[in-house]
């Protein structure tokens, strides 16, 4: 499975950026090799569209899985509906690696 987080570093230590379309980056773990992956998200500048723009990156990345802080806006969850991506919030004020234990213990909410 892979399992996107928004963040703010470069690593499981570092911490969940609450938003999605604005996140500062995305860290993928891919749970079956172990390996990560982070992608800059590149959208803080845009006046519209972060969102979709962000949504687009998640499903060239074959994600499985979303965990972030704050949920996303309806036109990505219609986006995500469409799709096998799972999205999961909550993970406010965590580090990659608690959210990802509260996500196995199925302790995050799903947003849709």
């Amino acid at each position: 499975m892979k399992i996107v987080f928004t963040t703010t570093g470069n690593d499981l230590k570092s911490q969940i950026d609450d938003r999605f379309g604005r996140s500062e980056k995305f860290l993928m773990l891919d749970e079956d090799s172990g390996d990560i992956k982070v992608i800059e998200n590149n959208t803080e500048s845009m006046e519209h569209g972060a969102g979709l723009q962000a949504v687009k990156k998640i499903i060239d990345l074959g994600a499985d899985v979303v965990i972030t802080g704050n949920g996303a806006g309806q036109k990505v969850l219609d986006v995500l509906k469409m799709s096998d991506i799972k999205f999961y919030i909550g993970a406010n004020g965590m580090s990659l690696k608690e959210a990802y234990e509260k996500f196995k213990q199925n302790r995050l909410k799903s947003q849709f």
